[in-house]
């Protein structure tokens, strides 16, 4: 079954939509966008994007600095336009329609220095139409259940870094909205602000809101998202579930025998690694076979192997990255010389 299009009207030189996917029994999708293209300068930042984000969803746009990202999400608020493809955003063909229920936190923040903390929330919240008085009701409100009630009338230039930035991230859902996108909000958050943002994040997903964020941490988005699109060199090579993307390698067999030897060796895969510990054991890698562990335990137990353990270990976020989008850039994921990421591996 198609999607009825409606007024849908392509960007640029794109033909229709032909949705085919999309099937009645399919969740309604908050964002909806195919072939985005955008170029500066003769420059191709973005090249072709898909992406369908479910309502209520937690999506991750996961990609190194200058993977286009940031191209990606400001096309689908209509901050710029994309040179070829279309969009549609919680059912606009044109995100500005639809502006007065999003909330975007950019990757540059930036409030006015002279602002009260309540007042700056109580400013943003009217820019996405929220009566001013009530922005400030609500902004003191979101102060005080996020402990920072003390700094209501303060400045924002009297506050620190990381308090500024969570007065921000307060004002971005100050118009309670449907969608909010964040352009890497753990850049400059401490460990325990981090986690706060987390369960901020989830709060958001139960209450059928639907959020996105962008980041080079793949930590954050392994333990946020149902689905993540990976974005490298201003292509998306994968788009969909995370465990699909780490359904992309086999999961890991680690398995400990008292036996070094025997006629059941013939039942582990050709490529398996051997580690001959002191003690006597020896510990076996390899892929899991396409066949699935019963046959081989099966071998293992008639041959006497005396299994002493054995696990199996799925792929991680970070090793399906490694696989979908290339050695370089998961490199450039680790060499961003981001604060964040840098807390991030010290935890």
């Amino acid at each position: 079954m198609k999607m009825d299009l409606g007024q849908w009207q392509p960007v640029g030189n794109a033909p229709a939509p032909e949705l085919s996917g999309i099937s009645a029994a399919s969740p309604k999708l908050a964002i909806e966008a195919r072939g985005l293209v955008k170029r500066f300068d003769g420059f191709t930042a973005v090249d072709g994007v898909d992406l369908s984000v479910p309502e209520g969803a937690i999506y991750g746009v996961l990609g190194p600095n200058g993977a286009g990202k940031t191209t990606t999400l400001r096309m689908l608020l209509g901050i710029i336009d994309p040179d070829e493809g279309y969009r549609r955003v919680l059912g606009a063909e044109r995100p500005h329609d639809v502006a007065h229920t999003i909330g975007y936190l950019p990757e540059e923040r930036g409030l006015y220095p002279a602002m009260k903390c309540h007042e700056a929330i109580a400013f943003i919240g009217a820019l996405r139409g929220l009566p001013l008085e009530e922005g400030r009701r609500r902004g003191k409100l979101l102060l005080e259940e996020h402990g920072l009630g003390y700094a209501a009338d303060r400045q924002i230039r009297q506050l620190s870094k990381g308090m500024a930035q969570q007065v921000q991230l307060l004002a971005t859902l100050v118009h309670e909205p449907r969608l909010v996108i964040f352009d890497e909000p753990f850049s400059g958050l401490d460990a325990l602000n981090q986690g706060k943002l987390e369960r901020m994040m989830r709060g958001l997903a139960e209450k059928g809101t639907t959020v996105i964020f962008s980041t080079h941490v793949i930590a954050h988005a392994e333990r946020l998202c149902d689905s993540v699109a990976i974005i490298a060199g201003g292509k998306v090579p994968f788009a969909g579930p995370v465990d699909v993307a780490r359904d992309r390698i086999r999961p890991q067999v680690r398995l400990e025998t008292r036996a070094g030897d025997g006629n059941w060796r013939a039942a582990l895969p050709a490529d398996a690694r051997r580690e001959q510990k002191a003690d006597g054991s020896t510990f076996w890698y390899f892929d899991l076979p396409g066949t699935g562990i019963e046959p081989l335990l099966r071998a293992l137990i008639e041959g006497e192997a005396g299994i002493l353990s054995l696990s199996i270990e799925r792929a991680g976020l970070h090793d399906a990255f490694v696989a979908i989008a290339g050695e370089a850039a998961a490199r450039a994921l680790e060499e961003v010389p981001d604060e964040a990421l840098a807390m991030e591996k010290g935890r």
